[in-house]
């Protein structure tokens, strides 16, 4: 940091006492609440007069209240939370065959009619998902499948019930299909580039070797970005969702939405909150947007989630149960972040400058797994430059290159051929009556495989929040057999899952590590090009430090710090310090994703011309209203969120699409969607939809015949 020096101290003060002085700064580092409590809840019913009392402000899991009604003050965020399918665990007797499968399932799907506890929809890619109109034409023709004979079915809960209200025979552990609700959650194991996108859950859905192995091939070229055009990648998406459910070994019914309320109440309610489409508010943009009414930015939010943590707390292989994933979205600061109502990512501590074509790394570049010079001829074919934002870490140490850098040596990065630091940039925040100073570094990261623009930056991006000498940490303690870092190596191999924070055996054990590991100035061997003696042994004092006042090791460079953990809950403490490069508002287009819509289109020529409607938002003291009025195109010295941006894609013969992508492109106040050169003479269909500041949930699909003359 660099101050003018008479106005350094007032700002310090100030920011640490927000709650006191009640002055407004330019810029207040990390987001809204000054506190955040997450309180472990034993059950929906005590989370509910919880609720009543005004003692929670939001609710993580689903609705508390059910079969009962909310209070009046309360507002709710829908998220997708799972998919209801049919799942015929053998073939035999009537339902040997996919056909007869497929047709059993569209049979229960129409039994259970208007009593389906679920959004009836034969089809994964739901409105829910952002590649939703690139298979809009095909949840359609999924609707016409012909009924056929009703297996006999097993299921519980309210699919039971529901069930039992038809004429579906139902039958026990001999049934020919199970009824069941599959979480999303359950699903996914990982976050790559594609964590969201409906064609990649549609073959996670697929859980049987047939079902996958008929998608393969479409789903390897998917992934690998073996495909050159917008057009032939989401052909390869329609026929990986087609090829893993041709043999309908899990049929989908539909899908299920997770409620989650939030105290509205005028005065002791949260605002401005964001919830992401498929995560719902146990996502990082929650924390990063919402606030409290009276103190918007020095109050005390309070969270609740059912059940005492489960998984361990380390940031390796940790925090994977839905309490530990609330306290690391706040305690963890990602590269990216996953846009809450899109499938893209958004810049967060790693801000993607560049993506290019190469075909080798240079001779500099560094290599992942021992962080040595490459020399020549290492192949790679995709290039990504990022701009860095380095920060304190919780113990008061200032992040290098080597924190950044250690996490490619640390962990397999089988995507990384190499990496490369240009350099550390310094760059000002100017606010007037002060300057922040911050080290930016320019990162170049190879890729071994050609990637396209849109995937790459998510792939490996340089940065973590967690510092190299807790990752060394938690390394030495997992190799001295202390613990393992995941889960399944706990069990394998019978020591206990690492956890940092709340194991008092673990956190002793730790400490003498710690002790060791200062004494003798530890460095990793990758490292050592990097790291001087003198400065890890100040890291080492500092993390040892760090553990002594605050009782556990989870040091990172997150908004948060933790604090105070019980059985009941934790304390997430906002870390107001002034290096830390991102601030309140930073993600306020956020909380209220506003729409768009078709009023009319017309042809001319080859191009389409798109007259639309916008959603804006009218505020007024603590309330708002979203009005719909014409779309006029932003001023440049004016905008302040992303263009209107209409997404198509045109199907020719057979249901194959010939061209697909995006237009920003507007004339004479309408937006233009340039197909020239691009289509065959023949018949086609254009499916068109619309995104306002790039929301892409429940889009409105608009399908035009099109067709290009010989």
């Amino acid at each position: 940091m660099r101050f003018p020096a008479a106005l350094s101290l007032a700002a310090l003060l100030l920011v640490a006492a927000p709650a006191r002085a009640g002055h407004e700064l330019t810029f207040y580092p990390s987001y809204y609440p000054q506190e955040v409590d997450v309180r472990f809840v034993a059950s929906p019913a005590a989370a509910a007069a919880l609720f009543r009392k005004n003692a929670l402000h939001a609710w993580v899991g689903g609705d508390p209240f059910a079969p009962g009604a909310a209070p009046p003050d309360t507002r709710w965020a829908e998220s997708l939370r799972g998919f209801v399918v049919l799942t015929f665990p053998r073939a035999a007797g009537a339902f040997t065959d996919a056909d007869s499968r497929c047709a059993a399932g569209v049979q229960v799907a129409r039994a259970l009619g208007a009593r389906a506890p679920f959004v009836a929809h034969p089809y994964p890619v739901t409105p829910l998902h952002d590649d939703y109109l690139m298979h809009a034409d095909l949840v359609e023709k999924a609707r016409e499948h012909a009924a056929g004979k009703a297996p006999r079915v097993r299921a519980t809960g309210a699919l039971a019930q529901a069930l039992a209200r038809t004429d579906v025979p139902t039958a026990g552990r001999d049934a020919d299909a199970v009824l069941e609700e599959i979480e999303l959650s359950t699903l996914l194991t990982g976050a790559p580039p594609w964590v969201k996108k409906g064609w990649f859950h549609a073959w996670l859905l697929q859980s049987s070797p047939a079902a996958r192995a008929a998608a393969d091939d479409a789903f390897r070229r998917r992934v690998e970005g073996d495909w050159r055009t917008p057009a032939e990648r989401v052909n390869l998406e329609r026929r990986i969702v087609a090829q893993a459910s041709s043999g309908c070994e899990r049929v989908v019914l539909g899908y299920t939405l997770r409620r989650e309320p939030l105290n509205n109440d005028y005065a002791e309610g949260i605002e401005n909150v964001a919830a992401d489409s498929q995560a719902g508010i146990a996502s990082p943009i929650f924390i990063r947007t919402a606030k409290l009414k009276d103190f918007p930015w020095n109050g005390w939010l309070r969270v609740g989630v059912l059940g005492r943590p489960r998984a361990a707390w380390n940031p390796i292989g940790g925090f994977t149960d839905a309490a530990g994933r609330l306290v690391w979205s706040a305690v963890g600061d990602d590269a990216l972040l996953l846009d809450p109502d899109s499938a893209r990512f958004i810049p967060n501590r790693a801000r993607p400058a560049a993506v290019s074509e190469v075909r080798e790394a240079p001779a500099d570049a560094l290599l992942p797994s021992t962080l040595t010079p490459a020399g020549a001829g290492v192949p790679a074919r995709t290039k990504i430059v990022y701009r860095v934002l380095l920060s304190k870490t919780h113990d008061d140490q200032r992040m290098s290159v080597a924190d950044i850098l250690y996490p490619y040596a640390s962990a397999a990065r089988d995507a990384v051929a190499a990496v490369r630091v240009l350099g550390v940039r310094k760059e000002i925040k100017d606010l007037g009556d002060m300057q922040l100073l911050y080290d930016v570094p320019e990162v170049e990261v190879y890729l071994k495989a050609a990637v396209d623009a849109e995937t790459a930056p998510a792939l490996a991006p340089p940065w973590s929040a967690t510092p190299w000498p807790v990752l060394v940490l938690m390394e030495q303690a997992a190799a001295r057999g202390l613990g393992a870092v995941s889960e399944r190596e706990a069990a394998r191999r019978g020591v206990p899952w690492l956890d940092l924070v709340r194991d008092p055996k673990q956190r002793a054990a730790l400490g003498t590590l710690a002790a060791e590991l200062h004494r003798r100035a530890f460095v990793p061997e990758a490292l050592r090009a990097l790291v001087t003696p003198e400065q890890a042994k100040q890291r080492w004092a500092a993390l040892r430090e760090f553990a002594r006042t605050h009782g556990h090791w989870l040091v990172t460079a997150g908004p948060y710090v933790l604090g105070k953990v019980t059985p009941e809950s934790a304390s997430l403490v906002v870390f107001r310090d002034f290096t830390y490069p991102l601030g309140v508002g930073s993600f306020d287009q956020y909380p209220i994703p506003l729409r768009a819509f078709i009023v009319k289109t017309e042809r001319r020529g080859e191009r389409l011309e798109i007259q639309a409607d916008v959603e804006n938002i009218e505020k007024f003291a603590r309330s708002y209203k979203i009005v719909r009025e014409p779309f006029r195109p932003q001023p440049a010295s004016e905008k302040f969120r992303e263009p209107l941006t209409v997404h198509f894609s045109v199907l020719g013969p057979n249901d194959e699409v010939a061209a697909a992508g995006t237009s920003r492109d507007v004339q004479n106040g309408r937006l233009v969607v340039d197909l020239a050169g691009r289509l065959k003479p023949g018949a086609y269909r254009v499916l068109l939809a619309l995104a306002l500041n790039g929301n892409l949930v429940n889009p409105e699909v608009k399908v035009l015949a099109y067709r290009v003359g010989d």
